[in-house]
């Protein structure tokens, strides 16, 4: 008979503060062998689960670890995790918080009481269970996406107080310490390239899923979204730019469309595509703030204009969760329930070589390649 699943909700223990040491997964003896030998830079921002004990009771009593891991981008750290150990070009830092202490791929709010404030209200303005549009105030989010209740409402303004000092408090421990040791692995390995002074490139992967589903009160995770919101059969790679990976108007793209896609090309190659259309680029998603403030550091750093010999770029890319999962994991979560499976162990290790895969036929490809800059 099968171990009956876990359906607690998954706790970080009181007080714990994590270290960069505990985030960063490579495959080297030290960090200072990958930073030298690293041309890639990936983060899993969404892809933490467990949730401070801290703010246990500001979580609404319907929240299930169904619904807490649906709220997250698990399936990607086990892949990110094993991608860096059979990758010794790639350094692999890792959110521990889940998203819903604060999330990483927002702009940081100036203020996260009033935030919270605006996040609540318009909760309330759209009622219970209702879709609501929290753009600007999502940073910390009152409900899921699928609109179910994340948080208890904060009857007075002391107790609003109360929540949004407790989540600043616990996102120093965790998310904060993250998002430090992204930029500051970022900023070293390209100081590393640049003092080399030969032609060289880095590149900065934000990796997230979703899923084409979304979930039912009951937990069952099987309700299509919108067309205009399903994500291709494996992954979106997005640079911000169009449908072909080139600017919207005057608006900046992150990476260059040339690269972005031989990139597309080689993850067709890599993950051994059946249809060119199962590998998109910025459908349905642009992208979102780590690669927009990486791809602006990118473009403001002096060292990076013409004539620099170090081509830089940043990219999202948005798997399709269903993908990760594989079919009996998605059937599992697609039946009312409230726990969430195990990674499939087979199935991350078959995706980590893909991601490998496609990253080495992206460096082949580009090899030789003129430098958008130059």
């Amino acid at each position: 008979m099968a171990t009956p699943l876990e359906t607690t909700l998954a706790v970080i223990p009181p007080g714990k503060t994590f270290t960069p040491e505990e985030l960063v997964f490579h495959a080297h003896q030290s960090l200072e062998d990958a930073l030298a030998a690293a041309d890639l830079i990936v983060s899993c921002p969404h892809s933490g689960t467990d949730i401070p004990a801290e703010l246990l009771k500001y979580i609404a009593p319907t929240f299930t670890r169904r619904l807490q891991f649906d709220f997250t981008d698990c399936s990607t750290a086990p892949v990110a995790r094993a991608w860096a150990r059979i990758d010794p070009r790639i350094i692999y830092v890792e959110n521990p918080h889940p998203r819903l202490v604060r999330d990483p791929n927002r702009a940081r709010p100036a203020d996260p009481r009033a935030s919270l404030r605006e996040a609540f209200a318009r909760v309330r303005a759209a009622g219970a269970w209702n879709r609501v549009d929290l753009t600007g105030c999502d940073a910390v989010r009152p409900v899921s996406f699928s609109f179910f209740p994340l948080l208890t409402v904060p009857s007075t303004e002391d107790e609003l107080d109360a929540m949004a000092g407790d989540f600043t408090a616990a996102a120093a421990r965790g998310v904060d310490v993250y998002d430090a040791t992204r930029r500051d692995l970022i900023a070293r390995a390209l100081d590393l390239r640049l003092a080399r002074g030969v032609p060289s490139h880095l590149f900065f992967l934000s990796f997230h899923d979703t899923m084409n589903h979304t979930t039912r009160r009951d937990g069952a995770v099987d309700v299509d979204r919108a067309p205009a919101d399903l994500l291709p059969g494996v992954v979106a790679l997005s640079n911000r730019g169009d449908e072909n990976g080139d600017p919207r108007g005057d608006a900046p793209v992150t990476l260059d469309p040339g690269l972005i896609r031989l990139l597309a090309e080689s993850h067709r190659s890599g993950f051994r595509v059946a249809d060119p259309a199962e590998v998109a680029l910025n459908r349905p998603y642009l992208g979102s703030q780590e690669i927009i403030t990486t791809g602006a550091a990118f473009r403001d750093d002096p060292r990076l204009g013409p004539g620099s010999v170090v081509t830089a770029g940043a990219v999202q890319a948005e798997f399709r969760r269903e993908y990760l999962l594989g079919e009996a994991n998605a059937a599992h979560i697609a039946a009312p329930g409230t726990d969430w499976p195990a990674p499939d162990a087979s199935r991350v290790a078959l995706l980590a070589s893909h991601m490998k895969a496609s990253w080495d036929e992206f460096r082949a490809a580009i090899v030789g390649v003129p430098t958008p800059h130059a």
